[in-house]
Order: C-alpha cells, then sequence, then structure tokens
C-alpha cells in the first residue's frame, strides 16, 4: 500500500510521518518536493506520478488574520486544492484523508456541535476550509474529513509556547476568557489517522465527516494558567503566576478575522464509528510541556 502524505513538515505532518510509516510506503513531500498547493498543475503531476492508494493531506494555509488580506491564496491553498485532490482520488480510487476546523462554525451557543450542525463560517480562513470540505463531499471520492481545533505540537510554535515565553518576560498577561474549545495534539490527530485509515478502507460506508478533538474543554484563559501552574510545579522560572493571567473577552482583544466563540466539537461520531477513545485535553498539554521544558 502506498501513501502519499503532503505537507510533511507541518505540525500534523511531523506526527503523522511517525503514525503512518509502519502502515505502508510512506511517500511524504513539501512544497519544495512537488507538494505546492497554491499550484494546482503540479501538484496534480505529482499525485498521478506517486499513484497512491491513500492520498494524506495535511497541508494547509493557517494564518488567520493573514487570509483576511490573502483570500486568492488561501481559498486555492484550502478550498480548490483539497477539490482537486478528491478529483484525483476519485479516479483513481484512492482513499483521501483530509483535516479542517471548528472555524466552519459560527461559534454560537455553548453546546458541542455534530458533525451535521449548520456551518456559518465567520472568516475568510473559515470559508476556505469549508468549501475545501464541500469540494471533497461533490466529488464522490472515499474520504475521511476530521474537524479538529485549537491544534499544538512540541514542534514549531504554539499557544503554550508564548506563554511561557511571555511570563517569563511580563509582570502580567490578559487572554482571552469567552472562547471555549479543547487543545488537540497534532500527535494525537496522528494517532487517530493511522487507527481509521485500515477501517476506512475496508468499509466505505464510513466514508465521511468526523469531529476529532480531544476530550474536555476550556478557555484560552484556563489553558494559559493550567500551562504556567505546569510549567512553575517543574521548576521553570516565570515571572507571571497562574493568578496573573487575567481575563478578558473576545472584545477586548480585536483581530482581522472574527474567532468563533464556542469550538466545543461532538466526537460521538467518531468514536462509535470506529471504537475509539478521544483522551482528555489535559494530560496531552502535559506530555508537550514535559518535551519543551
Amino acid at each position: 500500500m502506498k501513501i502519499l502524505l503532503l505537507g510533511k513538515n507541518g505540525q500534523v505532518g511531523w506526527e503523522l510521518q511517525r503514525a503512518l510509516a509502519p502502515l505502508g510506503e510512506l511517500i511524504a513531500l513539501d512544497r519544495s518536493e512537488g507538494a505546492d498547493l497554491a499550484n494546482a498543475q503540479a501538484l496534480q503531476a505529482k499525485v498521478r506520478e506517486v499513484a497512491p492508494q491513500i492520498i494524506v493531506n495535511a497541508a494547509a494555509y493557517t494564518a488567520v488574520d493573514k487570509a483576511e488580506s490573502e483570500q486568492d491564496l488561501a481559498l486555492a491553498i484550502n478550498a480548490h486544492a483539497p477539490g482537486l485532490l478528491a478529483q484525483e482520488a476519485k479516479r483513481s480510487r484512492a482513499l483521501l484523508i483530509h483535516y479542517s476546523s471548528d472555524y466552519v462554525f459560527d461559534g454560537s451557543g455553548d453546546a458541542p456541535r455534530s458533525e451535521d450542525a449548520a456551518t456559518g463560517p465567520l472568516s475568510v480562513y473559515g470559508r476556505s476550509k469549508l468549501q475545501g470540505e464541500e469540494a471533497i463531499r461533490e466529488s464522490g471520492c472515499q474520504h475521511l474529513i476530521l474537524r479538529t481545533s485549537w491544534v499544538y505540537a512540541a514542534r514549531g510554535g504554539n499557544f503554550a509556547k508564548t506563554m511561557l515565553r511571555l511570563a517569563a518576560e511580563r509582570e502580567q498577561l490578559k487572554v482571552i476568557a469567552d472562547q471555549i474549545g479543547a487543545p488537540t495534539g497534532a500527535d494525537l490527530l496522528a494517532d487517530l489517522t493511522a487507527q481509521m485509515l485500515a477501517p476506512a478502507r475496508a468499509r466505505p460506508e464510513l466514508s465521511g465527516t468526523y469531529h476529532a478533538v480531544a476530550s474536555g474543554e476550556t478557555s484560552w484563559h484556563a489553558y494559559a494558567r493550567h500551562v504556567i501552574a505546569f510549567a512553575r510545579s517543574r521548576g521553570q522560572v516565570l515571572r507571571v503566576a497562574p493568578d496573573q493571567v487575567l481575563a478578558i473577552t473576545t472584545r477586548d482583544y480585536p483581530t482581522p478575522a472574527q474567532r468563533p466563540l464556542n469550538s466545543r466539537l461532538s466526537t460521538a461520531k467518531l468514536q462509535a464509528a470506529f471504537g475509539l477513545r478521544l483522551p482528555h485535553w489535559q494530560p496531552g498539554v502535559e506530555r508537550m510541556l514535559t518535551e519543551i521544558l
């Protein structure tokens, strides 16, 4: 079995190289190796050259605020390219695995969203991710679309690293408290993908959209406090203590792109279909912190 992984050097892509390696012949590529999702012609040629049985698309345009002024590029990478990959998967009867976002929803209410809940993206980034999903579904290819949220990894930048850096420099932090979601590790997403791959190939009826996030929920404010408390308990010297992380609202911190307040996603469908359990977010974050401290 030949697996084509796109976006190998991103946070999720890096973990996927580890998780997918035992499952078949893995061809992992980045933009410099013919896997530039902004170049449709080259991307199509590369997919046909590799001729994989499984296509895993971990590449994406993720600069949420910048997308407001780079709409064409965001759409090319997040919407048009997934559609092209889906057409190629349909043509060759390959399975396509693609990652989407909680940003396809409007963030209203306080209940976890199911996969069939009404969408309503608030930003260019969210619209581009939703259009990518729609293009995949419309193609008729066998696919898994995994919607996730608040992704982090020990590799690269993330919210926890930013909080630790600022807590070492400042006397006080102000962090948004009215956006609620579940920090989800890139390693968890990679392991879920590897676990879901064989059943999805064997049972075409499993094709579809699934929410893939860690269990539990938190705010960015509570997340920051947890990170700082854990780091201090491990001997990290920080000027800011957890009680010096002050809560603010989204309105207090305006950004070019509007964020959803409610990023809760129900994973009941994934757990029932694949017999998997989604662990709580805190142990994963603490494991990541242990690696970087």
